[in-house]
């Protein structure tokens, strides 16, 4: 994954969901489907399971996080990226959602702001991350397309 200064990505992100007003009705149906996208994100993301996280995601895969936009073009770096997270953090045992709220949806998109916390293995916390998540439906399957975190 190869991170890039802030740029047109992030600005039209960031503008796209600064003047986001929803003209259609929530779509439950929609919300329901990136719930369980992101419920098999945090177990694919626990269980260090780079086959299912890679099923739990879109490509190219978009990471907004310490000033940075990070594009995961394909998956062959997922193993890589898994080594990297637990060895700059190696006192993490797992993560968990501390609460998610949708903010927009529609048929093929919906918006969650997120925030998480990582764990030790004693469960005690390692710090909490707001965090926005848009899942969205590509080709009949639903998978998380972009992040943006305040994360490191």
């Amino acid at each position: 994954m190869k991170a890039r200064p802030v740029g047109t990505l992030a600005a039209a992100l960031a503008l796209a969901l600064a003047f986001v007003v929803p003209a259609k009705a929530q779509d439950a149906e929609a919300e329901a489907a990136a719930m369980k996208v992101l419920d098999a994100f945090m177990a694919a993301f626990n269980g260090r399971d780079v086959a299912a996280f890679e099923a739990v995601l879109h490509f190219p895969h978009y990471r907004i996080a310490s000033g940075n936009v990070s594009v995961l073009q394909d998956p062959k770096t997922l193993p890589e990226l898994f080594e990297r997270f637990v060895a700059a953090m190696p006192a993490w045992d797992h993560s968990a959602w501390a609460s998610r709220k949708v903010i927009h949806s529609g048929p093929d998109k919906v918006h969650i702001d997120t925030q998480f916390t990582r764990y030790r293995a004693d469960g005690s916390v390692l710090a909490s991350y707001d965090s926005l998540y848009i899942v969205t439906k590509r080709d009949g399957r639903w998978g998380v397309l972009a992040r943006s975190s305040f994360a490191p």
